[in-house]
């Protein structure tokens, strides 16, 4: 670690860190030609419900502008008094996608360009180790730089994909790109499985199959759960599935009970059942 940051208190059990810094301009690369060769009507195709395409990528471009501190408009985004996280997020990026509404894809597509790049090279130049903001999915506030950075990195990416799916497409299969996303994506397990209850040392594993997939182990200490600690021995419950399932059941572009229909699982139901609870975005 370096003499000037350490890592949060209590984020240990989020595992090791990871490092999406290098991916974000070839996630802006494919994200732009994604776009670029949108036909006119592929804007007001349904992306997620509620929004088409081009209000999606209104919405990125938000994020972008949010990282960066300001739209060039001046709009910022600012708590109510009693607002809950989710509802301030929610009211904020439908308002956001409001005042855009009325971009032309050339415009949204430059600005896209502009702001993305300058995001990008503010995160290569970001320390790993320092505090940053939080994220609530994994009940780390403040997070860690690197989970902060590679939770931002899985939001660009799934808005991708969704607009990918807005289509006909289907996921990008790039593995480089797909593995850091289930990764951090899988950081949410020790804060879904806070309430819980396991002796001291159970473990649970996740695996999920492919050439982007991998394997996690959290296992219960006193008072947590945790991904820190090496696998030993059988696992009380085991949950297998393929990324498809895994990244959609993340970000809730699938239901719990959906994913369990399609897992392996070994060992006891109740604790796959609370593995398949995770969401890695605010939901």
């Amino acid at each position: 670690m370096s003499p000037e940051h350490h890592n949060p208190p209590g984020t240990g059990r989020l595992g090791d860190p990871i490092d999406a810094r290098p991916l974000f301009g070839p996630e802006l690369t494919a994200l732009l030609d994604t776009v670029r060769g949108l036909r006119p009507t592929d804007w007001n195709r349904t992306a997620v419900p509620g929004w088409t395409v081009h209000d999606l990528a209104a919405h990125v471009l938000g994020d972008c502008y949010g990282r960066l501190g300001a739209a060039p408009d001046g709009y910022r985004r600012i708590f109510r008094p009693g607002e809950t996280l989710e509802a301030f997020i929610h009211r904020t990026n439908q308002e956001w996608v409001d005042r855009r509404a009325d971009d032309s894809p050339v415009r949204l597509v430059a600005a896209l360009e502009d702001a993305g790049t300058r995001v990008a090279g503010r995160f290569a130049a970001a320390d790993l180790e320092a505090p940053a903001l939080g994220v609530s999915w994994a009940g780390a506030d403040p997070a860690p730089a690197w989970l902060d950075i590679a939770r931002e990195f899985t939001e660009f990416w799934t808005h991708r994909q969704q607009i990918r799916r807005a289509l006909g497409r289907g996921t990008d299969p790039e593995p480089r790109a797909l593995s850091t996303v289930l990764d951090t994506f899988m950081r949410a397990l020790p804060h879904t499985l806070r309430h819980t209850a396991a002796p001291v040392g159970t473990q649970v594993h996740v695996v999920v199959a492919g050439p982007a997939g991998g394997r996690w182990s959290a296992t219960s200490a006193p008072d947590h759960w945790s991904l820190a600690e090496p696998p030993g021995g059988r696992p009380a419950a085991s949950v297998s599935m393929d990324t498809e399932t895994a990244w959609l059941l993340c970000t809730r572009g699938i239901e719990p009970a959906t994913a369990l229909s399609r897992a392996r699982i070994a060992g006891e139901h109740r604790l796959a059942e609370a593995v398949c609870r995770i969401v890695s975005v605010v939901h």
